[in-house]
């Protein structure tokens, strides 16, 4: 991992964190790091204040165990199910824009009369030009009126790329006025040092020499955590999107707390 692909706290870009928790549920900083770019949590609170809620009811009901980590699945585990069983009922739709560039090209033709002047004509209309589907695949899993929603488990972190490129096309379109992310808080690194890995059926994943696997090894450094997020934030690579992000932390994980039992 190179240190230079990693940022561990917001850069000079983000909002303040009086003004996030101005505008946030104090619960919800409770169980998650919360960041806040180009005023989104502002925004947010303000403009859309029912999808906020529901974003936070969401995340406020979001509860797992040691062996929903320890499970593969990657992001198709029961893990991100969760969001889905909450946002679809409240009409927070996957989403897809499409569209054609239409180029209008005007040309306008000049003569010199015998006076020396220069005489302009009026401008003339070329064909235009169209570039068929020039904004085409993004796609965000969470939509509903102007605010726009992601969650990052644990795929590869050039996820991130496309989501955050999705966020900024989607604005840039005038689809959505802000977007939210949710994602790995790096807090959750000790739980995953401290678990061994699971088999479908519940076994022990053994590595060649017979020794227990640790979550650790499935959870790297090039996937979707929150280090890998903010140093794309903190780049920019949302362009003018608002950009709401929360991190998962240990807080969430309802037996955690019993883990010299369960490890």
């Amino acid at each position: 991992m190179k240190q230079e692909d990693v940022a561990l706290k917001p850069g000079p870009g983000s909002d303040s964190v009086e003004e996030v928790r101005l505008h946030i549920n104090p619960d919800v900083f409770g169980l998650y790091d919360v960041y806040s770019y180009r005023h989104a949590a502002t925004i947010m609170k303000t403009s859309f204040p029912d999808e906020l809620r529901e974003i936070e009811e969401a995340l406020l009901d979001f509860k797992i165990t040691i062996q929903d980590i320890a499970m593969p699945g990657g992001n198709e585990s029961v893990i991100p199910k969760q969001f889905s069983t909450k946002l679809r009922p409240n009409n927070w739709h996957e989403t897809r824009i499409q569209g054609d560039l239409i180029i209008r090209v005007f040309e306008q033709s000049e003569e010199i009369l015998q006076s020396g002047k220069l005489k302009k004509h009026k401008l003339t209309k070329k064909p235009d030009i169209i570039l068929a589907n020039y904004i085409d695949g993004h796609k965000i899993d969470y939509v509903k009126g102007r605010v726009a929603l992601d969650m990052e488990w644990n795929s590869k972190d050039q996820t991130y790329d496309r989501d955050l490129y999705a966020f900024r096309t989607f604005h840039e379109c005038g689809v959505i006025s802000v977007a939210s992310l949710i994602t790995r808080s790096e807090k959750l690194n000790p739980v995953f040092a401290a678990t061994k890995l699971l088999k479908k059926d519940g076994s022990v994943e053994l590595d060649r020499e017979g020794n227990p696997k640790f979550c650790k090894q499935k959870y790297g450094a090039s996937t979707t955590w929150m280090g890998k997020l903010l140093y794309r934030l903190n780049a920019g690579r949302h362009g003018g999107c608002p950009v709401l992000v929360f991190g998962i932390r240990p807080d969430v994980i309802t037996d955690w707390q019993k883990r010299n039992e369960i490890l």
